[in-house]
C-alpha cells in the first residue's frame, strides 16, 4: 500500500485520511466495490462571472470538501466548492479583482496563466504566500490591447503545485473578443486528470509518478466522464478548451466534424486554421470552432510519445500506453441529429500579437532543461534543473531590459519532452529543431521535445519585475524545474 506522505496529508485536509491509512484489508474491499465513472450526462458548464463597467471582482475560496467527480461524490479541493472553479470574463482593459481566500490545510496562491499583467505587488506574483485562514486581494489591470482569449488560473505555490491542481484546484478566464465571432453555442471545456482511491479520495501519488510526471486513472472534462453535447447539423459551435492536467499531453481528434483552429494560448491566426489532429501540452489552451455534421463523434485523447526519463522504463499507466488504448480515450461524445441551420456569417480578420522575426534582438540566451540519475546531493534521485541550477526564489536567474526583445534558445538535453512556461510575457516561436517558421505563432507553453531545441523571441513590454519560468510538467517544477527572471 502507498505511504501517505505529510504533503500529501495536508492537502487532504483530513479527509478520508483514517480510511486511506487503514489496513489493507478494508482497502482492497473498497477498491473492489466502488462503481465506475458515470458517463453519458449531458455537459454541464461551470458557474460564469463577467466583468461590467470595466471591472470584475470575485471571491474564490480554495477548501476541501465532497465534490462531484465522474458522477461520484469525492473527497477533493475546489474554488467555490466546484471543480473546476467559476469561469471569470473580462475585457481588454479590464480590471480584475481577486479575494483568494485560503481554506485548506497548507499555503496556496494564484497564478493566471497566461494573462499579460504586471508580476508585481498584488498582481500575478507568484512569490505570494496565503497561509491556512488567510485571504489575500490581488488586483490584475489588463491594458487595452490585452489579446482576447482563453487563459486559466490555478495555484502556484512552489512544491505544492501539482497535488494542489490534481485535487482541483483550477478554472477558466475568458478575454472577450473585441469584435464579436458569431457562434451558435459557446462551450468551455477544461480537461484535467486525476485517481481517486477506493474511499473517493485523492489518490496518493508515487514518486516514481512524480519523476515522470502524474496521470490520472480518470480524465475529465468540467469534472464529468465523457459527458455528452448535443447540435444540429450546420451549427458552428466555438469550444475553449484548457489543458488543466498536471502532466498529461493531449492529442485530441474529433473525427466526423470540422474544426477550425482560432489560436493558440494567447496567439491568433489571421484567419481560421483548419485541422485534424490538437496537441495541447499541459497548460496550454485551443480556441476552437467546430461545424456539426450529422452522426456521433467522440472527442478521444490519443497516444503521445513524450519519451521518458533513462532508468524509468516501467511501463506507463493509463493511455499512456499506445497498447492500452489504440483507438484513444473518449473524453466527451458529440451527437448532432435534427434539421439543419443556416451558416453563419464568415470570421472577420483576427489580429494577431506582431511578428519579432525581423525585430532587433538585444540579447540571446540559451536555457537548458535537464534531469537525470545520480545528480547532485540526492545520489540516485531524479533532478530537474534549468542552466543547472534547481529553483531558489531567492537569487535571480534572467536579468532583462524592460522594453527589450531578446532571442533564446530552449535547449532539452533530457530524454522526455518539457513544456516551458514563461509567465507574463507570451513568446514567439522562431525555429523549432533547425526548422524556421512561416507564419507568426504566438504561445506561452512551448513544447521542447527530447534531445531538440526551440529557438523563441520575446517582447518585454509594458510591465517590470520578478516572474518565473518553468517546465509545466507541474512535477518537474515542483521538483526544481524552475527559474526567476527579473525585468527592470
Amino acid at each position: 500500500m502507498q505511504a501517505v506522505s505529510r504533503r500529501q496529508a495536508l492537502l487532504l485536509g483530513g479527509f478520508g485520511m483514517a480510511a486511506t491509512a487503514a489496513g489493507s484489508a478494508g482497502l482492497v474491499w473498497t477498491l473492489t466495490s466502488r462503481e465506475h465513472p458515470v458517463t453519458g450526462r449531458e455537459l454541464t458548464q461551470p458557474p460564469e462571472e463577467r466583468s461590467a463597467n470595466g471591472q470584475l471582482q470575485v471571491r474564490l475560496e480554495a477548501a476541501p470538501g465532497q465534490m462531484l467527480l465522474a458522477g461520484q461524490q469525492a473527497a477533493a479541493l475546489g474554488y467555490n466548492g466546484s471543480i473546476p472553479g467559476p469561469t471569470l470574463r473580462v475585457r481588454p482593459g479590464d480590471i480584475l479583482r481577486i479575494g483568494l481566500v485560503n481554506n485548506l490545510a497548507q499555503a496556496t496562491n494564484l497564478h493566471v496563466h497566461g494573462l499579460h499583467v504586471s508580476p508585481e505587488g498584488s498582481g500575478d506574483n507568484v512569490f505570494v504566500s496565503v497561509d491556512p485562514g488567510d485571504t489575500f486581494d490581488y488586483e490584475y489591470k489588463l491594458p487595452a490591447d490585452h489579446p482576447p482569449g482563453v487563459y486559466w488560473y490555478h495555484p502556484h505555490h512552489h512544491g505544492m503545485v501539482a497535488d494542489q491542481i490534481f485535487a482541483g484546484l483550477f478554472g477558466a478566464i475568458i478575454v472577450e473578443d473585441p469584435e464579436r465571432i458569431d457562434s451558435s453555442v459557446e462551450r468551455v471545456l477544461v480537461i484535467s486528470d486525476t485517481t481517486l482511491d477506493g474511499l473517493g479520495n485523492i489518490a496518493a501519488v508515487p514518486e516514481m509518478d512524480r519523476m515522470m510526471g502524474r496521470e490520472g486513472d480518470l480524465i475529465l472534462v468540467n469534472g464529468q466522464s465523457n459527458p455528452q453535447l448535443t447540435a444540429r447539423p450546420g451549427q458552428r459551435e466555438r469550444w475553449r478548451i484548457i489543458n488543466a492536467c498536471a502532466a498529461r499531453y493531449l492529442r485530441l481528434r474529433l473525427d466526423g466534424q470540422q474544426l477550425q483552429l482560432l489560436g493558440m494560448d494567447s496567439g491568433r491566426f489571421p484567419t481560421p486554421k483548419t485541422l485534424d489532429e490538437l496537441l495541447l501540452t499541459p497548460g496550454n489552451r485551443a480556441d476552437l470552432l467546430v461545424t456539426a455534421a450529422t452522426g456521433d463523434s467522440a472527442l478521444r485523447a490519443f497516444y503521445q510519445d513524450q519519451g521518458t526519463m533513462e532508468g524509468m522504463m516501467r511501463p506507463r499507466r493509463g493511455t499512456r500506453s499506445p497498447a492500452d488504448q489504440p483507438d484513444g480515450a473518449a473524453l466527451a461524445t458529440l451527437r448532432v441529429a435534427g434539421e439543419p441551420i443556416a451558416s453563419l456569417t464568415a470570421v472577420p480578420t483576427l489580429r494577431g500579437l506582431g511578428d519579432l522575426r525581423s525585430a532587433s534582438v538585444a540579447a540571446r540566451r540559451q536555457i537548458i532543461l535537464a534531469a537525470g540519475m545520480g545528480m547532485g546531493m540526492g545520489g540516485g534521485m531524479m533532478r530537474f534543473t534549468i542552466n543547472g541550477r534547481e529553483f531558489d526564489e531567492t537569487r535571480t536567474d534572467t536579468t532583462v531590459a524592460a522594453g527589450d526583445v531578446e532571442e533564446w534558445t530552449l535547449t532539452n538535453t533530457s530524454p522526455m519532452d518539457h513544456p516551458f512556461h514563461l509567465h507574463v510575457w507570451p513568446m514567439q516561436i522562431i525555429e523549432e529543431n533547425g526548422q524556421g517558421t512561416d507564419t507568426a505563432i504566438w504561445q506561452d507553453v512551448v513544447n521542447v521535445p527530447a534531445n531538440g531545441h526551440v529557438k523563441v523571441r520575446i517582447a518585454f513590454k509594458d510591465f517590470s519585475g520578478r516572474s518565473v519560468y518553468h517546465c509545466h510538467i507541474l512535477d518537474h517544477e515542483d521538483l526544481g524545474m524552475m527559474g526567476v527572471i527579473e525585468v527592470r
